[in-house]
């Protein structure tokens, strides 16, 4: 996970808009089903199982906190804490190359200045891919700002940066990633916010040989997340707890220089996904109504030109 100091002069504009939250639920079968449809449906349903994620404990592995990461309810609910001493994080079990993952997240209610939760996908040595979730704090009242990145064999500056229509704080909201050969999308309760397809024929590197593991983190950052700086971790408020639940993973795991999907990719429509009309628009709405930062409008960063992709997008 990388950090910039990019966004020290950032004074973006608040919007205060809801947004109704999706659910998914699985019907049961008929008590009644003819021997074959019942081992289809059994199939299925061991696909649909082996799809989903199970418990935290099965999935991930706490990697630091001294304590401050927990697993709770039978393996149902994980929470990050800081204190001034440490922050905490994990790290997945299984490394993906490719895969639709889907986490609910609830962030550090009121003055989370100064913390950063992060969720992201990152392959590892300098010359890694990274795929970024950041949530950067605030005061009690202001609105958190997601920051989103993407790293391609080592080189990141792709940073944009949105507000929420919704109070992250308050309930479990879904973020997700998309990430195939096509391209990837970024995803708020279904709602895309960011794609970042492929343009290897224009030449723009794209991570697509490297296997990622999924990790998150929660830790003080004041130095540089809260008005680039301006506001520090206020650490009477402390412990900071962000919970996690309903992880779920459609992916490609990869494992002893093999990929889950080599073999047999059917029922993996995810691989071929890509943005339709209506996702297309729905991004356009999210960037024009709750974007605050774009590193292909900062022309000031880039005095050189743009990056490639920019022209593309």
């Amino acid at each position: 996970m990388h950090f910039t100091h990019l966004f020290k002069n950032l004074t973006p504009l608040i919007h205060h808009p809801t947004s109704p939250k999706k659910k998914l639920s699985m019907s049961t079968a008929p008590t009644f089903v003819a021997t074959k449809n019942m081992a289809l449906a059994l199939l299925l349903f061991g696909f649909f199982l082996a799809a989903s994620a199970g418990k935290f404990y099965d999935e991930f592995d706490i990697t630091w906190g001294d304590g401050r990461a927990k697993i709770l309810n039978n393996g149902q609910l994980l929470t990050l804490s800081l204190d001034k001493t440490s922050g905490s994080g994990f790290k997945s079990k299984k490394e993906y190359l490719f895969g639709k993952i889907d986490m609910q997240l609830k962030l550090v209610p009121g003055n989370s200045a100064g913390t950063v939760t992060a969720y992201y996908l990152s392959s590892l040595g300098s010359a890694h891919d990274e795929i970024d979730f950041e949530f950067l704090g605030n005061l009690s009242g202001d609105p958190y700002i997601l920051h989103t990145n993407v790293f391609t064999e080592g080189k990141g500056n792709r940073e944009q940066q949105f507000y929420l229509w919704f109070d992250p704080t308050k309930d479990f909201h879904t973020y997700s990633v998309l990430w195939n050969s096509r391209s990837i999308i970024f995803s708020v309760d279904g709602t895309p916010i960011r794609e970042f397809k492929n343009l290897e024929s224009k030449g723009v590197s794209f991570p697509k040989n490297q296997a990622m593991w999924l990790y998150s983190s929660l830790w003080n950052a004041d130095d540089w997340a809260t008005r680039g700086g301006l506001v520090k971790t206020d650490w009477s408020q402390a412990p900071f707890t962000a919970s996690y639940t309903n992880f779920n993973a459609q992916a490609c795991v990869w494992s002893s220089g093999s990929s889950s999907c080599s073999s047999n990719s059917s029922g993996n429509s995810w691989l071929t996904e890509s943005l339709d009309t209506t996702g297309a628009e729905r991004i356009k709405w999210v960037q024009k109504n709750y974007m605050i930062y774009n590193y292909c409008s900062d022309t000031k960063r880039f005095p050189q030109g743009l990056p490639p992709e920019c022209s593309h997008a």
